[in-house]
């Protein structure tokens, strides 16, 4: 979950230039405390259009702060939302890229497709929207909660404003009838997709990384929904779940011939997995790139492949069919498992189409084509919880972002009394959590009151049921208690994370046991290296598969071979064969002999 936190942190950068120069007379005292009427919005929609954008957002700021000091949770959010659409529509492309490149950089989100440079001209980013769509955005208040629910730091705003000004002046009543659909192409078709989309396994002469034009794909998505062709209402899905549609890699000409070959009722959709007849040949020769010209559907269809086809069959077809799919792999590009997930009929994601009964504690990693990064199946079943839509929810966001915001302006005490109202109104409000942390640290606290918050942050995700996100918190506890030279109270934290999820969710305590043996090569000789990965091996490799091969043996026979220990990495491989479950022409046994075959030959 680290990369969703260090999404929700950039967030706290900057938005827009406020100037509270003559702002709050562009609100009326009398209507602060209720939601912004439809006058209201116009007004600051025109006064924006006027270059006015920073007054605009200061004065919608004093209104949401002069809501929510008397309780009008309601109406603060509405303003906090005209603020932000301010801070947007304002705020110079320019200093847009300079923020947004780090950020991009650092979670990993640059790729050889992107432009070698982007804009930065003085011009604001809200210039390029026209004036009508700017007014109905600020106006709609679900499209606006669901627009900065959606928006992520990784996000290119002026992409994502030039894709909502296409489809809107292609067709405004089509755009106001699908809006989320709207907002789920802006948000994939921002940026181009990276060249390993939708997997690596295929050339690309055999199947070219390019989305379609994005007015064509919004007008066949609408086309196919209002026909009845969709398993999904369109109308009736969230951007979050649409943007798992309208990143289809095939053409629309295969997604037809999909819709008239494939069949199966969306109850029964994990079946289409098995319709690729799998060539067991092309994994025994390590053939693992499509042998073909071309990567068409009816190619894969009829002459079958490995799992990585199967599952790219699976989710070209759901798409097809309005069904949100994600393409799963397993770790690595080399053969390993992969599978599909599809949201289901009572809209709950279905994510072990395809899974090998062996890789059922092996983390599954899909590609956001949001964000173009990777998402976990664990981190998918947070973002996707549908506590989101309670009130309780409602109410938590609300004080989540005047927490934000007053530590924004420098108001830590104050940030932090409102974070706390927040994750007290809704325990799993992650943002609300980082907010607190950070207004803590800001406030200069001692390093155990941080650590309390730290445990409670994770009391909270473990009674929630999201043990990654628990095991995060707790791992910042432990570097917390190291840090201040509490190292027996840190390893003792340690130690209870791995037995707890030794069990249950093994692959958090293979993580865990990972973390332990990378830090003994720095602290111990490397005899006292070796006892602590048989320690490992013996407590939690009885039974383990793949991860623990990937996680624990492989990262000590590399290291202890980097050390001239040739022998040592060998019999450590030796003694892992005989404890985790290694059957005979299996995945694992093969990768263990072939590393066995390494360490001899080095």
């Amino acid at each position: 979950m680290s990369r969703a936190v260090f999404l929700f942190v950039a967030l706290l950068l900057p938005v827009g230039v406020l100037r509270a120069a003559e702002a709050p007379s562009l609100v009326p005292a009398a209507e602060a405390l209720n939601v912004p009427t439809a006058a209201r919005v116009a007004a600051l929609a025109a006064a924006g259009g006027e270059e006015r954008w920073g007054d605009v957002a200061a004065a919608a700021r004093a209104a949401a702060l002069a809501a929510y000091a008397q309780d009008r949770t309601q109406a603060a959010g509405a303003w906090l939302n005209l603020q932000r659409w301010a801070g947007l529509f304002g705020e110079p492309q320019r200093d847009f890229v300079g923020r947004w490149i780090p950020v991009l950089v650092a979670v990993k989100a640059n790729h050889p497709n992107m432009p070698g440079r982007f804009a930065t001209s003085e011009q604001p980013m809200g210039a390029s929207v026209p004036a009508e769509l700017r007014a109905w955005l600020m106006g709609n208040a679900a499209v606006s909660d669901e627009f900065f629910s959606l928006l992520s730091p990784v996000d290119y705003v002026p992409g994502v404003f030039g894709v909502l000004t296409d489809l809107y002046q292609a067709d405004p009543a089509r755009f106001r009838d699908y809006p989320s659909l709207a907002l789920a192409l802006a948000v994939v078709y921002d940026v181009p997709p990276p060249p390993d989309w939708p997997h690596g396994q295929v050339s690309a002469g055999a199947l070219p990384r390019r989305l379609r034009p994005v007015r064509e794909a919004f007008a066949w998505w609408v086309r196919e929904d209002k026909a009845g062709r969709t398993h999904h209402r369109l109308n009736r899905l969230g951007a979050d779940e649409l943007k798992f549609v309208v990143d289809a890699a095939a053409p629309a000409a295969e997604l037809e011939w999909s819709q008239r070959t494939v069949t199966l009722p969306l109850a029964d959709f994990a079946k289409v997995y098995p319709l690729v007849r799998y060539r067991m040949e092309r994994v025994q020769a390590q053939a693992y790139l499509w042998p073909g010209p071309t990567y068409r559907l009816a190619d894969i269809l009829q002459t079958g492949g490995i799992c990585v086809d199967q599952a790219y069959f699976a989710t070209e077809a759901g798409k097809a069919r309005g069904i949100p799919t994600l393409l799963f792999r397993g770790a690595g590009l080399d053969g390993r498992h992969a599978w599909f997930g599809y949201l289901d009929a009572e809209q709950r994601w279905q994510l072990d189409a395809g899974r090998y009964a062996e890789q059922r504690f092996v983390t599954g990693l899909v590609q956001d084509p949001q964000t173009w990064t990777g998402l976990s199946d664990q981190e998918l079943k947070f973002l996707s919880g549908r506590f989101r839509a309670l009130p309780a929810f409602a109410q938590s966001r609300v004080h989540s972002l005047v927490a934000a915001e007053l530590l924004r302006g420098g108001n830590a005490g104050a940030a932090a009394a409102s974070a706390r109202k927040a994750v007290n109104y809704e325990g799993r409000n992650l943002e609300a959590w980082e907010t607190l942390l950070a207004a803590q640290q800001a406030q200069k606290l001692r390093p155990e009151q941080t650590e309390a918050t730290l445990r409670e942050a994770a009391q909270a995700f473990q009674k929630a049921g999201i043990p990654d996100l628990e095991i995060g918190y707790l791992n910042r506890l432990i570097t917390s208690l190291r840090g201040r030279g509490q190292t027996s109270q840190a390893d003792f934290e340690e130690k209870q994370l791995v037995r707890k999820y030794q069990s249950g969710r093994t692959d958090l305590a293979i993580q865990q046991a990972g973390e332990m043996l990378k830090r003994s090569f720095a602290t111990q000789t490397v005899a006292e290296q070796i006892k602590t990965y048989n320690a490992a091996v013996d407590n939690y490799g009885r039974g383990a598969g793949i991860e623990f091969f990937d996680e624990i043996v492989v990262v000590f026979a590399e290291h202890l071979q980097q050390l001239r220990e040739p022998a040592a990495a060998l019999e450590a491989v030796q003694r892992a064969r005989g404890t985790l479950r290694v059957e005979a022409g299996k995945q694992l046994e093969r990768e263990m002999t072939a590393l066995e075959t390494r360490l001899r030959s080095r």
